[in-house]
């Protein structure tokens, strides 16, 4: 089966959670594509934040997600930055590229799931993974969270997606465990989708 990571990360957080969630994508069974949004900051806005400047150098080589992306997966898993307790802009305007397909009823049916990372515990990451969910109730998606249905989520303690503390340093190897096992629980339950529809 067909999963998109399609994600945005300034400064490598989100970079790595999507990476850790393609790892687990991939070891159970998958095709994968890794795809970054589009930037849409100003150069002067990124280049007044080392880490920032930085994440875009090492991130040069990830492909930028188009919505042929979204078409192609049977699953999609989104990662995001909290901004105010909502995706960042960048996410969005990838999000709202998508109105074609909806239209089109090529949105329906899939699997989604997200992930996030704030500045501070209580930084809005709940409320960021919810309101994704938003948008996957318009597109007649089949959302699918970690919930507590493994150890690693028990450690972590969010049940909406896989999240970080960004104020914390870069994410731990219970963190990425936890986006990797997010993954495979998005394969897991997109596998048995299909195998049911094809019944």
């Amino acid at each position: 089966m067909n999963v998109a990571i399609i994600y945005y990360s300034a400064t490598g957080n989100l970079h790595a959670l999507a990476r850790a969630a393609a790892d687990g994508a991939e070891k159970a069974g998958a095709h994968v594509r890794l795809r970054k949004v589009a930037e849409l900051a100003p150069s002067e806005a990124i280049q007044a934040v080392p880490a920032w400047a930085q994440h875009v150098q090492d991130s040069a080589d990830v492909v930028t997600a188009s919505t042929d992306d979204i078409a192609w997966a049977d699953a999609v898993l989104f990662g995001t930055p909290t901004r105010f307790g909502n995706p960042s802009g960048q996410l969005k305007a990838f999000i709202d590229s998508a109105g074609i397909l909806w239209r089109q009823g090529k949105l329906a049916d899939k699997v989604y799931s997200a992930f996030t990372a704030s500045g501070t515990i209580h930084g809005g990451q709940e409320s960021t993974i919810l309101a994704l969910s938003n948008v996957f109730y318009h597109w007649g998606g089949i959302i699918v969270p970690p919930g507590y249905t493994d150890p690693v989520q028990a450690q972590r303690g969010n049940p909406y997606g896989t999240s970080h503390v960004a104020g914390d340093g870069p994410p731990s190897d219970v963190t990425l465990e936890a986006a990797q096992y997010q993954a495979r629980r998005v394969v897991a339950t997109t596998a048995a989708l299909k195998a049911g529809r094809a019944t």
